[in-house]
C-alpha cells in the first residue's frame, strides 16, 4: 500500500498542480472559452493516455522511449509558446485570446499524456504473489493506489477554487508560467538522455568524448540526479499560489452597504481560507508521501547475521534447541565458486515442524527475509509470509529445502544445499 501511495503521488504531482492551475488561469484570462478548450486539452490527454496504456499493456514492443521524446519536444515546445503569448497579451482578466487558450490546452494534453499511462497500468502489474485479483495482496495495493488518486482530486479541486480567487490574474498566471518552465527545463535534460543516442536519432554530428556534450550533457546528468528537485519546486509553487489565497481572504477589502452584507463577505472569506487550508495539507501530505513515507518504504533492511553449525563431508547439522524459540534463523553456506547460500529455519507455531527454505524466492529472488514483530516478511516486496507455508512452493514463499530430523539436529544434505547455488549467483 505505502508503495502505491507515494508512486502514484510521485509520478502525477507535478501534471496535476501544472493542469489545475492552467485551468485556473485560462478559465480568468480567457473566459469560457479558455475553460472550455482547456477541458477539451485535458479529455484529449486523458484518452490518449488511456490508449498508450493500451498498447503498453498488451504489446511486447517497447513503445516507451520514442513516445518519452516526441512529449518531451511537444512540452517545451507548448511551454515556450505559452509564455511568449501571455507575455504580449495575457496580463489582465479576459484579454487572452484563443491562441493562449489553445497553448495551454495543448501542455496540459501532452502533460497528461506523458504522466498518466503509468499509472493506469499500475493495477494490472501489482505483485499478488500469484493468488490474483481477489487476494488481500492485489486489495491492499488498490487501496494505495486508489488513495493516491482520490487525495489527488481533492488537491486538485480545493488549488483550482482557491487560484480562481488570487488577486490580480497576473500572481496566478506567473506562477502557472514558472510551473511549466520547470517542468520544461526538466524535460530538455531527459531529452537529451544519452546525449549521444539523441544526437545520432536527429542526425546531428557529434564527437564521442565527454567534452563535446558541454552544458547539455552537464544538465542532462542534473535532471537525472535531482529529478525530485523540480517537483519540489513545483510543489513550493502551489504553496506560494495558496498562501497568497490565504492572506487576500484575511481581510474583507470588497465595498458593502451593510452589516449583512459584510457577514456575508466574511463567510466567503472563511470558505477561501479553509479550502486554502485543506489544499495546503494536501501539498504537505503529499511532501510526506514523497519523502518520509517512500524512505520507509524502499529502506534497505539489514539481514541477520547467519548462525553456527556444524558440518561434516555429506551434511549440516543444526542443534533443534537453538532454533525451538519460533524466531528466525538464518545460516549461510560458501561453496568452493565462492558463493554464499543462505537458508532460514523457523519453528511453525503450534507444531513441532519447522519452516525451512532458502533465504531467496521465485518471485523477488535473494533478497531475503527479516523477522518484524513476530513475523517473516520479505525484505523486497515487504510481504508478510505465513510461517505454516513456508516450506511449501508457491507466491513469496522461501524456495523448499529438503531436511531430516534425527539425534536432536535438524540435518541438511550438503548436495541439496550447493543445488540451491544458482539462487544467489
Amino acid at each position: 500500500m505505502l508503495k502505491y501511495l507515494w508512486t502514484v503521488t510521485q509520478d502525477l504531482f507535478v501534471a496535476v498542480t501544472l493542469v489545475t492551475l492552467m485551468h485556473a488561469t485560462l478559465a480568468r484570462l480567457c473566459g469560457a472559452k479558455g475553460r472550455r478548450l482547456h477541458a477539451w486539452g485535458i479529455a484529449l490527454g486523458v484518452v490518449a493516455a488511456i490508449a498508450l496504456a493500451a498498447v503498453k499493456g498488451t504489446s511486447n514492443r517497447i513503445v516507451t522511449s520514442r513516445w518519452n521524446h516526441v512529449i518531451y519536444i511537444f512540452v517545451m515546445g507548448f511551454t515556450l509558446l505559452y509564455l511568449i503569448l501571455t507575455a504580449i497579451k495575457g496580463r489582465r482578466e479576459g484579454e487572452g485570446g484563443a491562441l493562449i487558450a489553445l497553448s495551454g490546452a495543448g501542455l496540459s494534453a501532452t502533460m497528461i499524456f506523458y504522466a498518466l499511462p503509468g499509472v493506469l497500468l499500475y493495477p494490472f502489474n501489482f505483485n499478488t504473489m500469484g493468488e490474483g485479483y481477489l487476494s488481500s495482496y492485489y486489495m491492499v495495493r488498490m487501496a494505495g493506489w486508489l488513495l493516491a488518486l482520490i487525495l489527488l482530486l481533492v488537491y486538485s479541486r480545493t488549488l483550482y477554487l482557491c487560484a480562481l480567487r488570487i488577486k490580480p490574474v497576473g500572481w496566478v498566471s506567473g506562477i502557472t508560467g514558472a510551473g511549466a518552465l520547470i517542468h520544461a527545463a526538466y524535460c530538455f535534460g531527459r531529452f537529451f538522455a544519452p546525449w549521444v543516442n539523441r544526437a545520432k536519432w536527429l542526425h546531428w554530428s557529434v564527437k564521442y568524448t565527454d567534452e563535446a556534450y558541454g552544458f547539455i550533457g552537464d544538465w542532462m546528468m542534473f535532471t537525472a540526479n535531482h529529478a525530485m528537485l523540480f517537483i519540489w519546486l513545483v510543489a513550493v509553487l502551489a504553496a506560494a499560489a495558496l498562501v497568497i489565497c490565504f492572506i487576500q481572504n484575511v481581510r474583507v477589502t470588497e465595498p458593502y452597504d451593510n452589516p449583512a452584507q459584510r457577514r456575508k463577505l466574511r463567510a466567503r472569506n472563511r470558505s477561501f481560507r479553509r479550502m486554502a487550508c485543506v489544499a495546503l495539507a494536501g501539498v504537505a501530505l503529499f511532501a510526506v508521501f514523497m519523502s518520509v513515507v517512500k524512505a520507509y518504504d524502499t529502506r534497505v533492511v539489514e539481514l541477520s547475521a547467519p548462525e553456527t553449525y556444524t558440518v561434516d563431508d555429506e551434511n549440516i547439522y543444526i542443534p533443534m534447541d537453538a532454533v525451538n524459540d519460533f524466531h528466525l534463523h538464518r545460516f549461510e553456506y560458501q561453496t568452493e565458486n565462492g558463493v554464499n547460500i543462505r537458508w532460514i529455519v523457523v519453528r511453525k507455531p503450534n507444531s513441532a515442524a519447522y519452516g525451512v527454505g532458502l533465504d531467496a524466492c521465485d518471485v523477488c529472488g535473494n533478497a531475503g527475509y527479516y523477522e518484524r514483530n513476530g513475523q517473516v516478511v520479505c525484505r523486497r516486496c515487504d510481504v508478510v509470509m505465513n510461517i505454516n507455508t513456508i516450506g511449501f512452493k508457491g507466491g513469496c514463499n522461501p524456495i523448499p529445502l529438503s531436511y531430516e530430523v534425527g539425534d536432536g539436529n535438524l540435518i541438511f544434505k550438503l548436495a541439496d544445499i550447493i543445488a540451491g547455488e544458482k539462487e544467489f549467483k
